[in-house]
Formats: structure tokens, sequence, C-alpha cells
């Protein structure tokens, strides 16, 4: 697949800029695999959407990851903690990646607050680095205090005390991605409430999203696109949930592309999602056998992105541009903070 196939023309006014007032009142696109039929609706309306089934979300929390420093010689550095790579406690290491690092030195140190500081352990290429961060009672306190929602790139504002709420799930639990799991983000204790009556069951997997989950396509083609690499982690309990819902012919749908990524990277040969943990690359693309899930519940994706690689193996190329064009033409919100999109099969 040649890599201009996942462009399309986007009027910046439709990229989102903050959340919607309620996390389950934005707009649904509903696309049918089998038809092609678009319908538009509203988030709410989940519950009547689906046949009772299994939705499988990521329970994965933000960090805040976005730090300012201040070098030695006064200039300052945008940091993006990636992953801790020792214990948490007063001095921690991780590995990051981080703007104006050409004149950073191996142990130099960098204050970011009062008492906060960081420490140059490793330089590496493309702006990656590796740091100690000191900090007392701990870098944990610290981090909360002082570090920033890592919002993404194309929301062209500053965060502020909204987004420590809305920029991260209701089933936010295990901290560790730069990102949000951005589907998650429509779901609300009202809407739970609801797929709960209408008999819909929710299980829970872990997949730390990493910074490239915003890295465009940089190839001509998807097959030289190296993937970037991200943790995953599915309980005991959503394996056999999973496998329960297959016994009970109860469709899976994955709340969003780190679920269907997660699933893919557990499930064998015979569609059997097994328990575990691990490290994936998964770069799902047209044409993909999918074994795990029957239905996609995603926001908006970036064009020439890997997310809209996945959503057209999923709901197919052409069905997938025309749902696209139909959401451009009806001015729906895009990407983290925007509107969604379900992709169905048969009720």
């Amino acid at each position: 697949m040649d890599a201009r196939e996942l462009d399309f023309d986007l009027p910046e006014e439709l990229i989102a800029q903050t959340p919607p007032a309620e996390r389950d009142a934005a707009r649904l696109l509903v696309l049918s695999r089998d038809t092609g039929a678009i319908e538009h609706r509203r988030v709410l309306d989940l519950p009547a959407l689906l046949a009772p089934s299994l939705l499988v979300v990521n329970d994965t929390r933000v960090l805040p990851a976005r730090l300012f420093a201040t070098k030695p010689t006064g200039g300052r550095v945008e940091i993006l903690l990636l992953e801790r790579t020792s214990a948490p406690g007063t001095r921690e290491t991780w590995n990051a990646i981080a703007r104006g690092t050409k004149s950073l030195r191996v142990g130099m140190h960098l204050s970011i607050a009062s008492g906060f500081d960081a420490e140059v352990i490793a330089l590496h290429e493309g702006g990656e680095l590796d740091l100690a961060l000191s900090a007392s009672p701990s870098v944990r306190e610290a981090l909360a205090a002082h570090g920033h929602v890592p919002l993404p790139p194309y929301i062209r504002r500053a965060d502020d005390a909204s987004d420590l709420e809305r920029y991260q799930t209701v089933f936010a639990k295990d901290e560790g991605s730069v990102a949000a799991p951005t589907a998650g983000l429509h779901f609300s204790d009202r809407l739970l409430a609801a797929l709960d009556a209408a008999g819909h069951r929710v299980a829970r997997v872990t997949l730390h999203v990493g910074p490239g989950t915003f890295a465009p396509l940089r190839t001509e083609t998807l097959d030289e696109h190296v993937m970037h690499e991200e943790r995953w982690e599915i309980s005991d309990a959503t394996a056999r949930a999973i496998a329960e819902a297959r016994t009970e012919g109860r469709p899976v749908v994955a709340i969003g592309t780190t679920v269907v990524r997660t699933l893919e990277s557990a499930c064998d040969e015979q569609g059997i999602v097994h328990a575990g943990a691990g490290r994936t690359r998964i770069f799902i693309r047209p044409p993909y056998p999918f074994r795990a899930i029957d239905a996609l519940f995603t926001n908006f994706h970036l064009p020439r992105s890997t997310l809209l690689a996945l959503v057209m193996a999923f709901a197919g190329i052409e069905p997938t541009r025309r749902a696209y064009r139909e959401a451009v033409d009806q001015r729906y919100r895009f990407f983290s903070y925007g509107d969604a999109m379900l992709i169905r099969g048969k009720k």
C-alpha cells in the first residue's frame, strides 16, 4: 500500500482543540462493514447500536510527562518522559526525548523546579536521552506538581487544569502512557451504566501509548515503515472474558486502536487471546486477517498515519475514505478531543 493512499483533506478548523462539554455527548459516525452504510448518531446511543457485546477498553493512565527544564546556561529544554527504567523513589532513571538537545552533555544538570532536577546520563540519536530525575519526598510527587499533560502537537494551546481530568479516561489505572487512548475518552459513568443495563460487559487491557502514535509515515510504502514499540498486558480475567464471549456468540468490540493492537498481538492463529505481557511493534494495515475483534469504536485519525491504516484494514479502504469524506462534509470534530466512529458488522 502506498503511503499517499492515507492522505485526505482536512480543514484545520475541524481539529478539536478542547473536549466536548460532556464525555459522552460527542457525535458518532456509524459505518457498516457489511453494507458500507453510514449513520449519524451520538456516543450516548452506543448501547442500542450493538447487540449485547464485550467491550474491551485500555486502562492505561497518562503520565504528566512533559517537563520544562533550565540548563546551567539559562537556556530552556522541553522534555517528554517515555518510560521509567528504575524503581520509583527519590531518584529515578527515565528514557525521554527532548527538544534543544544539541548543547546537552552527559553529566549536565537541568533544573525543573525547586528541589526537582534532572541529570543527563546518556544521549542517543533522534533527540532521545536517558535522565536521572531527583526530588524529595519522591519523583512521583514532583511530577504530579510540576509535570504537564502531554497534549498532542495538533492541539495548539498550553495544557490547563481541565486537561488533568479530560485527557484521562474514566478507566485510567496503570500509569505509563504519553498519550491518551482517545476512544476511551468518550466513556462516562452514565454511559457505562447504560451499557450495563443493555446487557453489555466491559473488560480491560493495558497498552502504554508511546509518542510514535503521532508519528507520520515518512516512507513511500507502508511496508518500509518501522513501527514504534509499546508495552501491553492482558490479565487472566480478560482472557477468560474474551473466551466466554466467543463461546456465547457475544461480539468483541475494541474501544480504540490501542486495544486492537493489544488483542491482535496476544492472539494465536486459532483466534484465542492469551493472558500475558510483552512489547509489540505490530503494524496493522490492509490486508490484515483480524482474529480478535468484531467491531471497532475509534476516533478520527491523522492523515498518513498508522492508525488510519489500521482503520482501513478493518473497515476497507474505500468505505473508510467515504466515511472520512462524510465526516468532513458534516463538520465532525477530528483527533483526540474530537468525535467518534463505530465500525460494526450485522446487529
